[in-house]
């Protein structure tokens, strides 16, 4: 293979923001054995949305009451009077205002003291551990959507398992789901269509194996671009690159919408991306605009599934490797922490707070929150009540779900 064939293959997808993943031929060939029948579900799809660095999750759900809360954060708490009530007890830091008509109509449930048991507070091992769904000792190669797909696979319509959009890293989809990397979401819009590399095969034989994954490239990414032009929404989406991949979501989901109830094209999770939440220093300007931008984006997303005809079949989740200390720090910040409240959001959402209040008198030694709710709790809802599979097999154990969605 020389340099100069492999850069031409490769060209095409690069310049519209696309990676692919997909698992090696014997994985592929396993997950497409006789007998495995695609399973009813992912007509419900997933959207997951990583809080990438860790989100303080205080000053976002906050527990203005608690007199603990001021003697900890007495330079970048949310003052009592900006906080946005939920009840005589929490509320919401201001910038979150885009997500007040969702809560007013019980179709967003906030989860508070959101973690795992023996906690780590390194980015990429915690982070690892949501991924996989692992015990904090354990180490599991594949992420919890892969197993999910390999034990449940999609449609054999579908474009792909999952989508990931403005990061190159697949998450809970690494290492074997059939997943597309949109890491410029805007590009990947605006490009008309790759160009088809399978003219090197003739050129270079060595090359026939990249050249199918590249055709793979080629064909799902074009199946996921919208046909005809971008579909025009009446909602309106905010600026900045969270936005524009928000934007791209959901022209994914119209793409699909275009092919037809009888294609069964789609794909079954989506998966975004909000930089900057890993606040050292001068936390309370960054996280506002952070929180700012995640709640337009949010109520962009609902705007936009409406008009899709797709809300009540969407599933919004967000996750983050670990929540906050509970004191500041000297910086005006806040260190790596332990439990934190996720928001759930959809059209068959059971709007609320479930878990428990911030114990901010129950401390550990490293002055981190105990952890109320196991991050796989979540994913056991999504599994079992949304999805309809055995949630058991593919997290290696029994959690009880929770009653986040409507009967």
């Amino acid at each position: 293979m020389n340099r100069r064939d492999f850069l031409s293959l490769t060209g095409a997808a690069a310049a519209a923001g696309v990676s692919w993943w997909q698992p090696p031929a014997h994985a592929a060939t396993s997950m497409a054995a006789p007998g495995r029948q695609p399973t009813a579900g992912y007509a419900n799809v997933l959207i997951l949305v990583e809080l990438k660095g860790g989100n303080d999750g205080l000053n976002t759900v906050v527990p203005y009451a608690d007199p603990l809360y001021y003697q900890f954060r007495r330079s970048i708490g949310v003052k009592r009077d900006q906080v946005l009530q939920l009840d005589a007890q929490t509320g919401l830091h201001p910038s979150l205002a885009p997500l007040m008509p969702l809560w007013r109509d019980g179709q967003v449930a906030i989860v508070q003291g959101v973690g795992y048991p023996q906690p780590n507070l390194s980015h990429f091992r915690s982070i690892e551990i949501w991924d996989t769904a692992s015990r904090s000792d354990q180490y599991l190669h594949e992420g919890w959507l892969t197993r999910t797909f390999a034990q449940a696979p999609v449609p054999s319509g579908f474009a792909a398992d999952g989508v990931v959009l403005g990061s190159a890293e697949m998450g809970p989809l690494a290492n074997g789901a059939r997943a597309i990397a949109l890491v410029n979401p805007a590009q990947f819009i605006r490009a008309a269509r790759l160009a088809e590399p399978s003219s090197l095969r003739e050129r270079n034989p060595a090359l026939a194996h990249i050249i199918d994954v590249e055709n793979d490239i080629v064909k799902a990414a074009d199946r996921l671009r919208p046909r005809g032009g971008m579909r025009e929404f009446r909602t309106a989406f905010p600026s900045g690159t969270f936005g524009t991949s928000v934007k791209t979501a959901m022209q994914v989901l119209a793409a699909c919408e275009a092919s037809g109830p009888g294609a069964q094209d789609g794909v079954a999770v989506l998966r975004l991306t909000l930089n900057g939440f890993d606040t050292h220093q001068n936390q309370p300007g960054q996280h506002a605009a952070l929180l700012r931008q995640f709640a337009e984006g949010m109520s962009a997303m609902r705007g936009a599934l409406i008009e899709l005809g797709r809300w009540n079949q969407t599933l919004v989740m967000t996750y983050a490797e670990f929540g906050r200390r509970v004191r500041e720090n000297q910086s005006n910040g806040t260190d790596h922490g332990t439990a934190a409240p996720h928001f759930v959001m959809g059209g068959r959402v059971a709007g609320g707070l479930y878990g428990a209040a911030p114990a901010l008198g129950r401390l550990d030694g490293n002055g981190n929150l105990p952890v109320a709710v196991d991050f796989r709790q979540l994913y056991a809802t999504v599994l079992g009540p949304w999805w309809g599979l055995d949630a058991s097999h593919v997290l290696q154990q029994r959690f009880d779900t929770l009653p986040l969605l409507k009967a």
